[in-house]
């Protein structure tokens, strides 16, 4: 008896409560709004009803595995995903132009997502095994680990997820002590870029013009984003319907269930990438402000985890993980608002679908587990 009470109340103290709560509003929030997006009776808001079930229990579980174990499994983590990463260009799944599935033969998996975890754990490891004696080779090491993931993902192609893991884990750097004059060129060299790419747009835009690095549908994406009715009824076509959702929602929304752009099916990919444009039509300017402070209390809890922690492997794990959130946030309403192009990002605990879910409860889980964890790490 005493065991099982010593088992509840460390099941019980594994949960950081502030955090659960804000999840569990927001997966009522997700829930609510996919009943209006396909039906209460729909499978897909049966099966998201599972998924989020399941991902709870995996945030739990999650959740009771001590820091310091994460910490040891970090670089196997890393490295079980290269692996898997690796074998997707040789035997992965193709579906609608893109190689990111592989099938283990009882289950197909998206090693690309695995990523998203493994990544910031090796960095925040490494660093955290470099505290003391850092240099700017330890920062080169640093971003060659993080760039070879992020090719094999471009590769494939999955812009959206390589770019999620690109920012993330120059998140763990610059919080593990890069200095900022090293960012001032990247940030130059970007807006010289967007510059360029909106002053030249009806030259570089021409079909029988290549970018080199980018495929040509992506290269169609960009060129829509700057000129969306360019193409209305193809490439433009999810961008200028999410807008036009988006503004009729006005400052107060149309009522729940009551969105003619999305029950007319006229806003694509409504239950995934574009439920928020559901979520603004409905609940216009003022829900949409509610649900952007929902996620900003929600990155800004990561960040205080991250600040209480007292070693470097969980702060810098912590931060690049709040940091993660923030960057599904921002890429997804900038997607469907029209100031980003469209990149397959879904939106955290709205968007229907198991595999990202599933990732968003680990990272979760791994957030709790450095909120409780109090004793030191070694180096």
């Amino acid at each position: 008896m005493k065991q099982l009470g010593q088992w509840v109340v460390k099941a019980i103290t594994a949960f950081d409560w502030p955090l659960l709560g804000l999840l569990i509003l927001m997966s009522l929030l997700g829930l609510t709004v996919l009943h209006s997006a396909v039906g209460s009776n729909d499978w897909r808001f049966i099966d998201q009803s599972h998924n989020f079930a399941l991902a709870f229990l995996v945030m739990w579980f999650v959740a009771l595995i001590p820091l310091h174990i994460l910490m040891r499994v970090a670089p196997w983590v890393y490295a079980i995903g290269l692996v898997l990463l690796i074998a997707v260009l040789f035997f992965g799944q193709t579906s609608k132009g893109a190689t990111r599935w592989l099938s283990l033969g009882f289950a197909r998996i998206q090693p690309s997502e695995i990523m998203k975890i493994a990544l910031p754990m090796v960095l925040a490891w490494y660093f955290h095994k470099r505290k003391g004696q850092m240099s700017l080779l330890d920062f080169l090491v640093a971003l060659i680990v993080l760039l070879v993931p992020f090719v094999l993902i471009v590769r494939q192609p999955d812009l959206g997820t390589a770019l999620l893991v690109l920012m993330a884990g120059l998140c763990v750097i610059y919080f593990a002590g890069l200095a900022f004059r090293y960012l001032v060129p990247v940030v130059l060299a970007i807006a010289i870029s967007v510059g360029t790419l909106v002053y030249y747009e009806d030259t570089i835009c021409q079909p029988d013009v290549s970018w080199g690095v980018l495929h040509d549908y992506q290269k169609h994406r960009v060129c829509v984003l700057l000129n969306p009715g360019s193409d209305p009824l193809g490439k433009g076509f999810h961008t200028i319907q999410s807008m036009i959702a988006v503004g009729s929602g006005g400052i107060y929304g149309k009522g729940y269930q009551q969105g003619t752009q999305s029950r007319l099916d006229f806003v694509p990919e409504r239950t995934t990438d574009f439920i928020f444009a559901v979520y603004a039509e409905e609940f216009g300017l003022y829900g949409g402000i509610m649900l952007l402070v929902l996620y900003g209390l929600l990155v800004f809890r990561g960040l205080a985890i991250a600040v209480s922690a007292n070693n470097r492997f969980g702060s810098l794990l912590a931060a690049g993980l709040a940091m993660m959130f923030f960057i599904y946030v921002f890429v997804n309403v900038g997607m469907v608002t029209g100031i980003l192009p469209v990149v397959g990002v879904p939106l955290p605990f709205m968007s229907y679908g198991g595999t990202a879910l599933l990732t968003l409860a680990v990272a979760c889980g791994i957030l709790m587990s450095v909120s409780r964890w109090r004793a030191p790490i070694p180096a």
